[in-house]
């Protein structure tokens, strides 16, 4: 797949997904136009919805928001965000416009197994995508991961408790730009728990990644790991190490959310080529 420099864009740290999705906002390999939602994507969505049951309710005793806008309700979600992390980079991310149009975007995006990267626009990390050849094979240079190092700390270093409850009481907001994105029905928690499922469901893979080398691109020889959507590709280059740090989080604020712990994946290693567990 083509390697291209894509900007990296956090819509609002409470929801974490993003700043995780941050590190994942690169293809892999290539970089594609954008694509209509495909069967196998419908699919997926659809196995994933929770049941009515299963749907998470507000938290009582959660503050009412202050009466803002949306379009202009940047200034509020900054200062609301202020104590999530002591990393100050988690500010320099949240000067971006549109914060919650584009984190519900970027969010609905990864929920369908999409690139994300059109709401994206700050985060480029340093260096270039790296392979390392033996032979007349190609293979993932690991030390590419390491410029994600930086998004993955933010990430975990955000407080999981007082993110949902920023989460909870941006909730009005966010379902309005969910609705202006044209979901007039549909209830974003819907689509959150989604793209988490979507991103736990990536492989920690262990071992190298054989690559195939084009005209000027490289493919994924094993199957299992091209056949992964985009959103997932996205997540996998930031190597394992990270990934494992990213789904412990994500785990923690999906349970603190309420999804229900039987419909959330837990983390997989996977062996490339040999298709074992």
């Amino acid at each position: 797949m083509e390697e291209y420099k894509s900007v990296f864009r956090t819509g609002i740290i409470i929801l974490i997904i993003l700043v995780l999705l941050a590190a994942g906002y690169y293809f892999l390999f290539y970089k594609k136009g954008k694509e209509p939602v495909s069967a196998e994507a419908l699919a997926r969505k659809k196995a994933a919805e929770l049941a009515p049951e299963e749907k998470i309710s507000p938290e009582k005793g959660i503050s009412e928001l202050p009466p803002v806008e949306l379009d202009k309700s940047d200034d509020l979600v900054r200062q609301l965000a202020q104590g999530l992390s002591l990393q100050a980079q988690l500010s320099l991310w949240l000067k971006s416009d549109n914060l919650i149009r584009k984190f519900v975007a970027a969010v609905d995006n990864i929920a369908n197994g999409l690139s994300p990267r059109i709401q994206v626009d700050f985060f480029t990390p340093k260096g270039n995508f790296k392979v390392i050849r033996k032979g007349r094979r190609y293979y993932l240079d690991p030390s590419s991961s390491e410029r994600y190092n930086q998004v993955v700390d933010v990430f975990d270093s955000l407080n999981t408790e007082e993110s949902i409850k920023l989460y909870r009481k941006l909730k009005p907001l966010i379902q309005e730009a969910y609705q202006d994105l044209g979901y007039p029905k549909e209830d974003f928690d819907q689509t959150l728990y989604r793209a988490i499922v979507e991103l736990l469901n990536t492989p920690v893979v262990k071992g190298e990644i054989l690559l195939e080398k084009k005209v000027v691109t490289y493919m994924i020889v094993d199957q299992e790991l091209e056949n992964l959507s985009e959103a997932q590709k996205h997540l996998l280059r930031m190597g394992g190490e990270n990934i494992q740090i990213v789904q412990a989080k994500l785990l923690q604020f999906a349970r603190g959310l309420g999804f229900p712990e039987s419909r959330l994946p837990q983390p997989r290693v996977y062996s490339p080529q040999t298709g074992r567990y």
